[in-house]
């Protein structure tokens, strides 16, 4: 073959993966994260706090076991489906910055702002404080000097500063700080801990049903599995309604917004995909098999509470829904209030590194695009953007001492979830108008199963707009906010591309 031939080849080849990516050159990203890695970052920020306590709300709002089950199997369904249609868009677009990068790509640059915005208004940075403080809370339990109790600032109005603000600011610290020093130094983070609460909870659920002998428990809890009750308590007094037929449809939508919180940031896998090893195939294969481990999980914690509580202790009869304490005490005695602070640290630290690792990626492809502050378009000589690392830290210390971030917390699933409808939804658009680009891997059961994720999705956001609207409506007003912004932006930034 003559060298012109050979040049000539190799040019072809060279435009053909710059029309596949149509995106940044992010060349300067490492790609040293393997498949494992991105799995382990899947569950390891999927699992936070939230299946320890959320059943006890779910088992209020539907009532029977049989529904409790229901309610986590629906929930991993709807987020398998989301997980398998994402594949197809992280084959198309195998660049950092994920979500942001898919809803840009398929809609304009208007769509992506949107959900940048959102993300690092609320979604992300909301959730990194609310973790962060979560893994405080319990260091409590065994320290009480770092707990919630410890105020240490009284201010006007009710503004406090308690010694768990700071220890979560401290760990969400910790952990900026590391992830500045490298992708490896994260990833390491994410192994160990990850490891860790896989091995924790598998403990638990199999001492729950191999050391816990009062099989009468169990046989109750499923004696009268399909009755739904929505119970409500006010003043000590407890209201039970029994719900059929369509009623059932909205406490069961409400029910599950605990449920899919505790199995949401498993896109965050995508936001990295600048530093994964052949991310046309491994980010797909991480959301899979993530998502499926994860479900699993859940369902087990859940079989080993009904196993252990009554549907009375998991609903009524707890303190602050600490379902997975009152399990344990009643496995392992005093014992056990120990074991689950352990357990729920090691989860929730493990979480925030997945979370703070994979966030400030959005911030830096975002930079690039104008959208936001330049610095966070710079990478260290670590290769990675340490400037979004410390700005993302600036802002969820501020959510930290605000103490408004389990408020946030509300606001997230209803905003999650429209972006992950109109994210799904840029799929069949880019079958449409952009049917020549390569899709090395593509949605599974396309069309029906991202059809049947949307209407899902899409019915959940609107039974929460009638049955939670304290919570969904902000949450829409947060994006909504985003629109002036965008403007704002684009009056100083020079015109650039086709995008709009």
């Amino acid at each position: 073959m003559h060298l012109a031939q050979r040049v000539r080849i190799k040019r072809n080849k060279l435009s053909s993966r710059l029309a596949h990516t149509n995106l940044e050159d992010n060349s300067s990203f490492r790609r040293s994260l393997t498949l494992l890695d991105g799995a382990l970052l899947v569950i390891g920020s999927m699992i936070g706090s939230g299946i320890f306590i959320v059943s006890g709300d779910i088992s209020r709002q539907l009532g029977g076991a049989g529904w409790l089950i229901v309610v986590w199997l629906l929930s991993g369904f709807i987020t398998l489906a989301a997980a398998l249609s994402y594949g197809e868009l992280s084959g198309m677009f195998p660049n950092a910055g994920g979500q942001y990068v898919y809803l840009r790509e398929s809609f304009g640059k208007l769509y992506g702002f949107l959900y940048g915005w959102s993300f690092f208004a609320v979604i992300q940075t909301g959730t990194i404080a609310a973790v962060g403080v979560g893994f405080a809370k319990f260091t409590g339990y065994l320290v009480p000097e770092l707990g919630e109790k410890n105020i240490l600032f009284n201010g006007p109005g009710g503004f406090t500063i308690t010694a768990a603000q700071l220890l979560g600011i401290g760990s969400i610290f910790l952990l900026t700080l590391i992830n500045t020093r490298g992708v490896k130094s994260g990833k390491w983070i994410q192994f160990i801990f990850t490891f860790a609460k896989i091995g924790a909870m598998a403990a638990l659920v199999l001492f729950g049903f191999f050391l816990f002998k009062d099989h009468s428990i169990w046989q109750a809890n499923w004696t009268d599995m399909w009755r739904a009750t929505n119970t409500t308590i006010k003043d000590k007094v407890i209201t039970r309604e029994s719900l059929s037929g369509l009623a059932i449809v909205g406490p069961l939508c409400a029910a599950m917004v605990g449920a899919l919180f505790s199995s949401d940031a498993w896109n965050n896998v995508t936001f990295i995909a600048g530093e994964i090893k052949r991310p046309e195939r491994n980010i797909g294969m991480s959301l899979f098999i993530g998502t499926v481990v994860v479900t699993g999980i859940y369902i087990a914690m859940n079989l080993m509470y009904l196993n252990v509580l009554s549907m009375n202790e998991i609903g009524i009869n707890n303190q602050n829904d600490r379902i997975a304490l009152m399990a344990a005490i009643k496995i392992f005695g005093d014992a056990g209030t120990n074991f689950i602070a352990i357990m729920i640290m090691v989860s929730t630290f493990g979480c925030n590194n997945g979370l703070i690792l994979s966030g400030s990626r959005v911030y830096y492809t975002m930079a690039n695009d104008g959208l936001f502050f330049p610095a966070a378009a710079k990478l260290n000589t670590k290769g990675v953007p340490a400037v979004a690392l410390w700005m993302q830290f600036a802002w969820a210390s501020v959510l930290c001492l605000s103490g408004k971030y389990g408020d946030l917390l509300d606001f997230i699933i209803f905003t999650v979830l429209l972006f992950y409808i109109l994210t799904i939804a840029g799929i069949f658009k880019l079958r449409m108008t952009r049917p020549d680009v390569a899709r090395p891997y593509k949605a599974f059961g396309y069309p029906v199963i991202p059809a049947v994720y949307i209407i899902l999705a899409a019915t959940i956001c609107v039974m929460l707009l009638i049955y939670k609207p304290m919570y969904s409506w902000p949450g829409l007003a947060i994006v909504l906010l985003g629109i002036p912004v965008y403007f704002l932006l684009q009056k100083r930034l020079k015109p650039t591309n086709d995008q709009n």
